[in-house]
């Protein structure tokens, strides 16, 4: 039986404006944010200046004929970014987010796709779109974070600050006074993918305040807390929960310069707080346990973990004297992880809390602005999402003998559609329900636990359905499996699917456990045990009957989530040839 959850009181906000206009009256000159220049020295920025430099940059760009218009911003996660953002939302346009890692041509694709009049960029991103930027039409303003002077190529943005500071004290209030329709589409964000699958979600001032209010209600944070910005601001759910609900709460906001400098950030910034996505939480927990085996001190690690995590059960917290060490790595301070786009295993999550880190996972799409779900502190079960959001309703459509349907959402964090796609909009915006194309299941205490894509189901010939993701996460428990990819190869042979799988060994681990790297022969041996480890936990259509190894990892996007659909594309691809080769060998 499910017990009643605490929740924090929060302030009603009518849309984001009003978020930024009371976090500037309540927090003051507190720190909002952290910022690092070119020489490595941090800056402190106000929340009364963020909202004076949100201010002057949407006034500048009222001046400059965008009211109404698309504006993009192509960047890395830094405080420009968060003003641009706010700066077009607030009262100038609609904000297009795009990703800073995408190849050129994709780029172009989602300029021209849409309509974007400006782009805010990072030097580094100037060039390329000089060279797009007659091929298109719309395409007038080009400003760059970086360049201290305007020119032909791109405006520069401070000195766009500095024109809206002088146009406000002139008495220009187009920007500052401008009407807002919460209902209407003022954020356009491109799911991840290929741009020929991506589509276009249209969001509301509505719908994020919505997911925002929502959220915080179930965490207690405020401006003593520090949040170290890790995952891409493009996408919606750090931009959402990161940045936007920190701003809310008066939490100060730091940005983490790669993930190859997140073990010095830490150090740097100390933060309490991270958003994070599964696979950095598993390489974390992965290299804990590495260097415990390193230096021989294995089992008391895991002696440790279980003691810790059965007294913290107990109320009793040891955790931070018994993990110091590991807690000093991640800077010292670190109370709150809460992870998402992807599931986490389990194991991981179980071991982590233990060590003192308190994990919300939880379960979002950007179609639902995005948060979803999620595990409460006090009450949660790792391999499901936890809740759905207070005033959210979650439904499973048509669920199969055991509970597993399609997830679809009922509320104010639901989209508007996808942009200039009715047809796709129709699909999935039905009755008043959001259908996710996501599989999962309620189980009795209200835990939502998902099942994986619905698109990504492999329906067998018998007509038996599997979910991929749930038999990756019996392989990726080997601690000799680095990741794996499973697949449905429909031969003509058999009588049934056949279940594949591809398979990343972790040769690290590998060569440390056998002392070196194993012959190609040795190394298929060794999986293949664990393949067959895996299948004693399976039911027998599920059993993977066949797998290859592959040298590299997968293509992942932004979020460090598998491009599934690329791999598979491949995939099928061989299997097409192969076919006509066995009929060519007949």
């Amino acid at each position: 039986m499910a017990r009643a959850h605490k929740l924090f009181d929060v302030r009603n906000i009518i849309d984001l404006r009003d978020m930024v206009k009371q976090s500037a009256e309540i927090y003051g000159d507190l720190d909002a944010f952290l910022v690092k220049d070119k020489s490595g020295e941090v800056h402190k920025v106000s929340f009364l200046q963020f909202q004076s430099d949100i201010n002057y940059l949407g006034t500048a760009l009222c001046s400059l004929g965008l009211k109404g218009e698309m504006i993009a911003i192509l960047s890395e996660n830094r405080y420009e970014w968060c003003v641009s953002y706010l700066a077009t939302v607030n009262g100038t346009g609609v904000v297009v987010p795009l990703d800073k890692e995408l190849p050129q041509p994709e780029i172009k694709n989602l300029l021209e796709r849409s309509d974007a009049m400006a782009v805010f960029c990072s030097e580094k991103y100037v060039d390329i779109l000089k060279e797009n930027k007659e091929s298109l039409p719309n395409l007038k303003y080009i400003i760059s974070f970086d360049k201290e002077i305007s020119d032909d190529d791109a405006l520069s943005y401070n000195e766009l600050l500095n024109k809206g500071k002088q146009l406000i004290e002139s008495g220009d209030k187009t920007f500052v006074e401008a009407l807002i329709n919460r209902e209407e589409m003022n954020m356009l964000i491109f799911t991840s993918g290929t741009t020929d699958q991506s589509k276009g979600v249209m969001l509301s001032h509505k719908n994020i305040v919505s997911d925002m209010m929502a959220v915080s209600k179930l965490l207690y944070a405020d401006n003593n807390d520090l949040i170290l910005s890790i995952l891409p601001l493009h996408h919606t759910y750090e931009c959402t929960a990161g940045f936007l609900t920190m701003v809310y709460l008066g939490v100060t906001i730091a940005f983490c310069e790669s993930l190859r400098h997140i073990t010095k950030n830490l150090q740097e910034y100390k933060p309490t707080m991270i958003m994070s996505v599964p696979l950095i939480l598993e390489n974390v927990y992965s290299k804990i346990i590495k260097k415990a085996q390193k230096e021989k001190r294995y089992g008391i690690l895991k002696c440790a973990i279980f003691i810790s995590g059965l007294l913290f059960k107990m109320n009793i917290d040891i955790r931070r004297k018994l993990f110091k060490e590991v807690l000093d790595n991640l800077g010292g301070n670190l109370r709150l992880v809460i992870s998402g786009a992807a599931a986490l295993n389990p194991k991981a999550a179980k071991a982590l809390r233990a060590m003192g880190l308190n994990i919300m996972q939880g379960y979002g799409l950007t179609e639902c602005s995005p948060i979803v779900s999620v595990n409460r502190l006090d009450f949660y079960k790792d391999g499901s999402s936890g809740f759905p959001l207070p005033g959210i309703e979650v439904k499973i459509e048509n669920p199969d003998a055991d509970g597993i349907g399609e997830i679809k959402v009922r509320g104010p964090i639901t989209m508007l559609g996808y942009y200039k796609n009715p047809e796709a909009t129709k699909e999935v915006l039905r009755d008043g329900w959001l259908y996710t194309g996501d599989n999962g299941f309620i189980d009795k205490h209200g835990f939502l636990t998902i099942a994986g894509r619905k698109k990504n189901v492999i329906v067998t010939k018998n007509g038996k359905n599997i979910f991929p993701e749930d038999v990756e996460l019996y392989l990726n428990k080997s601690e000799y499996i680095k990741e794996s990819l499973v697949y449905g190869y429909d031969d003509e042979n058999e009588e049934d699917t056949v279940v594949c799988a591809k398979i990343v060994p972790d040769m690290e681990v590998i060569a440390e456990k056998f002392g070196k790297a194993p012959e190609q022969d040795e190394l298929y041996k060794l999986i293949k045990q664990e393949v067959l480890k895996a299948n004693k936990k399976l039911s027998s259509y599920k059993k993977i009957k066949h797998f290859e190894l592959c040298e590299s990892e997968f293509e992942k996007t932004t979020t460090k989530k598998i491009k599934r659909y690329a791999e598979l594309v491949s995939i099928k691809a061989i299997g097409e040839m192969m076919k006509v080769l066995n009929k060519k060998m007949k």
